[in-house]
């Protein structure tokens, strides 16, 4: 379908280098094309979908967008009200999507929805919706305290026809085909992060060695070295937990528990990182005119988007719940 049929580990080293990008909407915007929009699609999807829909937005003519999270259920999937009623050979859709990356400009979105009244895991499905049916409104693009180059979308359905066929596998299993999706984006994300982290260490190294207080430069005090010197520790642990989830997730493995783990870090050092950092910048980082100010609102969205710390946490403490005690 115009893919080059690498495994996963190479998603990751393109995502590394992405974060050379001095902004966070960019690199983010083409994680929902690549990593988060088509997934499922690749896995489950049929041959005509495939054609229609994967093989253009791998080439790069048409935009991809994800249509999970609600003004109700953003780390909640289960809780979307969304609906999508079949209709003959047609699906009837209803409701309104959130915080939809490329919302705006995408030609298609990979929507969940509500096809069912069963059980909340058991009940949703994925579908393949043109962006141009009558009916889809695009309400606003939503104004942010980062990411502010991202097109950011409040969309909503009324009485929306989409063929039946477009449906991604089977009906129902929408829940479970989202859940495997979200440990690639989670990944995603924390490679996207670590030459970011690693850029505002360095530049505020060099900051720090230019500007003078009381005659000294800033980096010679203890305080301020020693810090730095922490903080680009934890950017290589960091690092080393996530090719060890990588390593482990193309080989087959289950790695809820590590992306999950690798994925609070990364919220928590990238807010650790850019506050410290913006410190030693003094009134400098309080300004538009550096990096480390535009990472410090960009990269807070790492502890929200694509899951809060919160529900990391859970997870993580489900699968520690499942180990023998000793």
């Amino acid at each position: 379908y115009g893919g080059m049929g690498l495994d996963f580990s190479y998603n990751i080293a393109v995502a590394e280098e992405l974060g050379n990008i001095r902004c966070g909407g960019i690199p983010m915007a083409i994680g929902v094309q690549a990593g988060m929009a088509t997934p499922a699609l690749t896995r489950f999807g049929s041959d005509e979908l495939k054609k229609q829909f994967l093989v253009p937005t791998i080439a790069g003519d048409i935009v991809a967008c994800l249509g999970i999270s609600e003004t109700g259920a953003g780390s909640d999937v289960a809780n979307i009200k969304t609906t999508a009623v079949r209709k003959g050979d047609e699906y009837v859709i209803n409701g309104g999507k959130m915080w939809t990356t490329s919302g705006c400009q995408a030609d298609w979105m990979c929507l969940l929805a509500n096809t069912s009244e069963g059980p909340p895991h058991r009940n949703k499905s994925l579908i393949c919706l043109p962006m141009n049916l009558p009916g889809i409104h695009i309400a606003k693009k939503i104004d942010k305290l980062g990411m502010r180059s991202s097109d950011t979308a409040q969309i909503f359905f009324e009485d929306v026809r989409v063929p039946s066929k477009n449906l991604i596998g089977e009906e129902g299993k929408g829940f479970t085909y989202q859940m495997l999706q979200f440990q690639e984006e989670r990944l995603w994300g924390v490679a996207t992060v670590l030459t970011p982290l690693e850029t505002i260490i360095q530049e505020t190294i060099g900051y720090t060695r230019q500007r003078k207080v009381f005659d000294h430069p800033v980096l010679h005090n203890q305080a301020v070295h020693f810090r730095l010197a922490e903080l680009a520790t934890e950017v290589e642990l960091l690092r080393s937990l996530l090719y060890r989830t990588v390593a482990l997730y193309v080989q087959g493995h289950d790695v809820t528990k590590f992306a999950s783990m690798a994925k609070l870090k990364a919220g928590r050092l990238a807010r650790e990182v850019t506050d410290s950092c913006l410190q030693f910048w003094g009134g400098m980082g309080f300004t538009s005119e550096v990096l480390v100010s535009r990472f410090f609102r960009d990269l807070r969205l790492m502890s929200i988007g694509g899951g809060t710390d919160e529900t990391m946490l859970s997870i993580i403490c489900k699968y520690m719940e499942t180990l023998p005690s000793k």
